[in-house]
């Protein structure tokens, strides 16, 4: 899933969200069930914030909707304008960092 805000129409900044991060919400969404990974985004000339997750399934995102912990809708005043939900073919990272993911996504369970 996706979720990103143009941020022009709020008064939160990328800069402002950030000090959210550190003091909240990156230890608050370490307990969320059914979420593998959470990666936030900026790009601060244009005022986009947003998020990558990846859920162990639909029925983990519909149970987590909105994302709970989340405080970014309070924060920034209204929902995201842009959502996506896509699925997972697969997973790698740098070094041995991959094999935690080794067995997510469509193309690793259909052997």
């Amino acid at each position: 899933m996706i979720l990103a805000w143009d941020l022009r129409d709020s008064e939160r900044t990328v800069e402002g969200l950030r000090e959210y991060l550190r003091d909240y919400a990156v230890e608050a969404f370490s307990e969320v069930d059914g979420m593998h990974l959470k990666v936030w985004f900026s790009h601060p000339a244009q005022q986009i914030w947003g998020a990558v997750y990846l859920w162990d399934s639909a029925e983990a995102i519909a149970r987590n909707r909105p994302p709970a912990p989340s405080k970014s809708i309070e924060l920034i005043g209204y929902p995201p304008t842009s959502e996506s939900v896509f699925e997972v073919e697969a997973i790698t990272a740098h070094g041995d960092a991959w094999q935690a993911f080794a067995d997510l996504g469509r193309a690793m369970q259909e052997r």
